[in-house]
């Protein structure tokens, strides 16, 4: 056997992947990836209601000290800024009452706060995803009442 003949040998068993087997890993990947993408991304949209209920917990909490504090909450007018900076004119003001700026919400949308609220002493909710009242899944309001 000379030695181009054992090169074509090798060549021929060392030849690599045929497009049958290339669309067949690829048809395989896409299932897969049909099949994990969605569920994947519903975790993500859980996530971020979990992350607005636990930012508006936190808030409460917050507001209830301001409450503990000056004997009322923050006017719809002063806002969640009462917690962050001393109202005008507020004498008992003890604060700041969080340890860091008030966050938006998950979705970079600011909490909506009313006082006196319509469901409450005071209204504190998210818009969800979509920014706007209504909605359902991810693009639901998401409040304290």
């Amino acid at each position: 056997m000379d030695n181009r003949t054992a090169m074509r040998r090798l060549y021929r068993h060392a030849s690599g992947f045929t497009l049958l087997e290339l669309l067949v890993v690829m048809v395989i990947i896409g299932l897969l990836a049909g099949y994990v993408g969605p569920k994947y991304f519903a975790q993500i949209g859980k996530s971020e209601i979990k992350v607005t209920q636990a930012q508006i917990s936190a808030l409460d909490k917050a507001l209830e000290q301001y409450r503990l504090d000056t004997g009322h909450y923050p006017s719809t007018e002063q806002g969640l800024k009462a917690l962050m900076t001393r109202p005008t004119g507020e004498q008992r003001w003890d604060g700041p009452y969080m340890k860091k700026e008030i966050p938006l919400d998950p979705w970079n949308f600011p909490y909506l706060f009313r006082s006196p609220g319509e469901h409450g002493d005071y209204d504190l909710m998210s818009l969800g995803k979509d920014g706007r009242p209504g909605g359902s899944g991810e693009a639901a309001d998401i409040t304290n009442w």
